[in-house]
C-alpha cells in the first residue's frame, strides 16, 4: 500500500521523471505540471500536492487546490503514477487521501478535467472507480480528435 505525504524540494526530480516515464505527457504538458509543483514548492496555498511512495521510492503524486471564487469547489490538477508503479493501487490512494484532507478542510465537490486520448484512458478509468461521473464534454477542445472531459463528485 502507498504512503501518502507531502511534496518535499528534494522530489522535484523524481516527480518529473513520473511525468516523464512513459510518454503519457507532451512536453508542454511537463513544463505546466512542473510550473505547480514549483509553484507548490515556493508555499502557494492555491497548489497542494501529495507524494505516494511504494517501498520508500516516489511512485507517483497528485496535485489540487480549492477552485477560486467557490465556497467548497476544489480541482484536481493532475494525478500521476510513474510507469514502473502501475497496478499498485497508487492513483486511487492518492485520490482517497486528497478526498480525506479536502473534506477536512469543508470541501463540497471536485472538479477533474481530462483529456479523452486513449493514453489517458487509464486516468479515467479511475475516476470512474472512484465515483467521479462525466458531466461535460467539449469536442476537439485540446486539438481536432481531442475532447476535454469534464469529471465533477460532489463529496
Amino acid at each position: 500500500m502507498p504512503t501518502i505525504r507531502p511534496l518535499a524540494s528534494d522530489d522535484r526530480p523524481l516527480v518529473d521523471a513520473a511525468l516523464r516515464s512513459d510518454g503519457t505527457f507532451r512536453d508542454d504538458e511537463v513544463v505546466v505540471a512542473m510550473e505547480l509543483i514549483d509553484a507548490s514548492l515556493a508555499g502557494d496555498p492555491s497548489y497542494l500536492v501529495r507524494v505516494a511512495e511504494v517501498d520508500g521510492r516516489v511512485a507517483g503524486y497528485i496535485c489540487f487546490g480549492q477552485t477560486p471564487m467557490t465556497a467548497g469547489t476544489w480541482d484536481l490538477y493532475w494525478v500521476v503514477t510513474h510507469a514502473q508503479a502501475r497496478g499498485r493501487g497508487v492513483a486511487g490512494t492518492l485520490i482517497e487521501a486528497m478526498e480525506a484532507e479536502i473534506r477536512a478542510r469543508g470541501a463540497t465537490a471536485i472538479r477533474v478535467e481530462t483529456s479523452q486520448l486513449e493514453s489517458y484512458g487509464p486516468a479515467r478509468r479511475v475516476y470512474d472507480r472512484h465515483g467521479y461521473p462525466e458531466t461535460a464534454r467539449f469536442r476537439d477542445f485540446y486539438r481536432a480528435g481531442d475532447d476535454l472531459v469534464v469529471y465533477y463528485k460532489r463529496l
